[in-house]
């Protein structure tokens, strides 16, 4: 393909809601599509979407057994805990040519859907936003920055060119990098400490943005995550620990990520993906994981008070 002309985009949550919009822009006419089952369009009918207090436009959406084109680009933006339901609705949406991102938290998405759809998956993080979901509401300052790149080749493709290309279109931030696994793995360090600590602590970004009791143990969950990216081949060292807090100084103090909010609603969070995931790689390399261990342990007390 010359270029990205049709999108399929699986997911109205945060990301979703803050994206669709300049997706969609960048799509050929009547070429963006939101996958969505007949439940959820009647909601998003009923209730609408709004970004930053402003009515979003409908969208066309798509069943998942509705037939249709298969999409130049795929994106997947759902809670782990319902990709695999959204891997099997997304079908009809991929083909040959496809290409596929995930913008999901964590290392664990991309293998996932590369395990069913093949070598179509780029890797994909998205980092600096600050949105707040409120229902159909999503409030936000900060818009984040792209990263994108191969995840099993140093090589800049022509499909990522494609993609830098659409995303140009889109007007939204990007770079492309030849280290696509230790970024995502810089990500996931940040996650797991900033999710978790604002979570247990009951804040939000102006929490772990001061120093004090709160920022010292996100930098210690922080820093298990780079002795066990080590121990995976990973090269993660305490200058991506620092990169990845001059990420969060913007943020607005007053906001949240993503599982403090989930708690708040009364939503299981995806706990799993980051604590789970340190402690069942610790006991992989045989290594210790006790910050992790004692976040995760809280987290699923929080859960326990639905």
């Amino acid at each position: 393909m010359n270029n990205i002309k049709t999108v399929s985009l699986i997911g109205l949550g945060a990301l979703g809601l803050l994206f669709a919009e300049p997706f969609a822009s960048a799509a050929s006419p009547g070429g963006f599509r939101v996958i969505a089952d007949a439940s959820r369009q009647a909601r998003y009918r009923k209730e609408g979407l709004y970004n930053n207090d402003k009515a979003l436009s409908s969208f066309k959406m798509l069943r998942p057994d509705e037939a249709c084109e298969p999409a130049d680009l795929l994106i997947f933006a759902v809670k782990y805990g319902q990709l695999p339901q959204a891997i099997a609705d997304a079908s009809l949406h991929v083909g040959d040519q496809t290409i596929v991102l995930s913008l999901l938290n964590g290392i664990n998405s991309e293998e996932d859907i590369r395990a069913v759809y093949g070598d179509k998956v780029l890797g994909c993080t998205v980092q600096g936003m600050d949105a707040t979901k409120e229902g159909n509401r999503l409030y936000w300052k900060n818009l984040g920055t792209f990263t994108v790149g191969e995840l099993h080749s140093d090589q800049i493709t022509p499909r990522l060119l494609l993609v830098a290309d659409y995303l140009t279109r889109a007007r939204l931030p990007h770079t492309i990098v030849t280290n696509m696994r230790e970024r995502m793995w810089g990500k996931f360090m940040l996650n797991v400490g900033i999710n978790q600590v604002v979570s247990v602590c009951k804040g939000n970004y102006g929490s772990i943005q001061r120093e004090g009791p709160e920022r010292e143990r996100m930098i210690a969950a922080m820093r298990e995550v780079i002795t066990l990216a080590k121990a995976e081949g990973i090269k993660l060292d305490e200058n991506d620990l620092l990169y990845w807090l001059d990420v969060i100084k913007p943020l607005a103090a007053e906001g949240m990520p993503s599982m403090r909010q989930d708690l708040l609603q009364g939503r299981k969070t995806e706990v799993d993906l980051f604590a789970g995931a340190v402690v069942r790689l610790g006991q992989k390399h045989g290594i210790a994981t006790p910050v992790n261990q004692a976040l995760l342990e809280e987290i699923l007390a929080l859960e326990k008070n639905f």
